[in-house]
């Protein structure tokens, strides 16, 4: 990866590193200071769907290279999987929960860190993953009782999977996966060693702040929309006018903004329909985490069939 773009997101994860701490500032300073559920899905429709939104334009890269012409099945494709995801959510949620959970921890490893990486190997995808699950896993540690409430409001009704996570909390389990993912911080860092990779460790320390001083969902969406999101985005602005980044911005705005937008509306129509069942936060957390689901599963397997191809 280029240096300029190493650049880029060093200093991205300074700003989002400050940022955190502002943010933290006025939670100890204005007591009664808290974004809604409703921010978080502004936000997450928003600047966190719109870093998937060329996702048709990698779709249309991939039919190119299979000789694929109709277009048409990469839509119904892209569908067909978000409804399987909620479908088997809908059947078997917990499950479905531990597998995204573990997608998210790989996708979200390695998307805030492969930019540092030359070497693309099975052990760094290892380490990427271990990474991850400071995000999975830093809620949990720091918020346990929060983290268990929006399980239950995810359709997750399995008492097996709630003793389980009792025993890995009371036997200080999930301290040592965040030990782990720190571990694997420092490993990345160290190979390899230049400065920039010094952006590893602004994003770790960004990630335990905003997970002790705010809610679950607060935390995740800071983290996903802020650092996650920006992050890609920054990388697709550059691949769309590596000269001139202002002009890819400008590209990437006005190709993002009509997925987005179609994201954005099936969302609240969602919202709508879930309201009349259930109280508004509660289908809140729902189009954003199950939703979040449906969207990460093809943008993975898009992103990994992609990489595959390319080689």
């Amino acid at each position: 990866m280029n240096s300029q773009i190493k650049k880029i997101n060093l200093n991205h994860s300074f700003i989002f590193f400050l940022f955190c701490n502002i943010l933290s500032i006025i939670t100890l300073k204005i007591s009664y200071f808290t974004i809604s559920p409703l921010i978080c899905l502004f936000l997450i429709l928003s600047i966190g769907v719109s870093h998937g939104s060329l996702d048709n334009l990698k779709g249309r890269k991939l039919f190119q290279i299979y000789g694929i012409n109709n277009f048409v099945i990469f839509y119904l494709s892209y569908i067909l999987i978000s409804l399987c995801v909620i479908f088997f959510w809908i059947i078997i949620p917990s499950i479905s929960l531990i597998i995204f959970l573990i997608i998210a921890s790989h996708h979200f490893g390695k998307e805030d860190t492969q930019f540092l990486i030359v070497e693309n190997s099975y052990l760094n995808q290892f380490f990427f993953f271990l990474k991850g699950t400071l995000i999975i896993f830093a809620p949990m540690y720091f918020h346990f009782d929060e983290t268990i409430s929006i399980f239950k409001l995810l359709l997750i009704d399995n008492e097996s999977f709630y003793e389980f996570l009792n025993f890995i909390e009371s036997n200080e389990i999930l301290l040592y996966v965040i030990i782990l993912s720190t571990l694997s911080s420092i490993i990345l860092f160290i190979k390899n060693f230049e400065l920039k990779k010094f952006t590893i460790f602004l994003d770790y320390f960004s990630i335990l702040i905003i997970n002790f001083y705010f809610s679950p969902l607060v935390a995740f969406t800071v983290y996903f929309c802020f650092l996650h999101s920006i992050r890609h985005s920054i990388s697709l602005v550059y691949e769309l006018d590596n000269n001139d980044l202002m002009n890819g911005l400008k590209i990437f705005t006005k190709k993002a903004l009509p997925l987005t937008i179609v994201t954005a509306t099936f969302c609240f129509l969602g919202l709508y329909l879930l309201n009349s069942t259930y109280n508004f936060d509660s289908s809140v957390l729902k189009i954003i985490f199950i939703g979040l689901a449906s969207l990460t599963f093809p943008h993975i397997l898009l992103e990994y069939l992609i990489e595959k191809n390319e080689k």
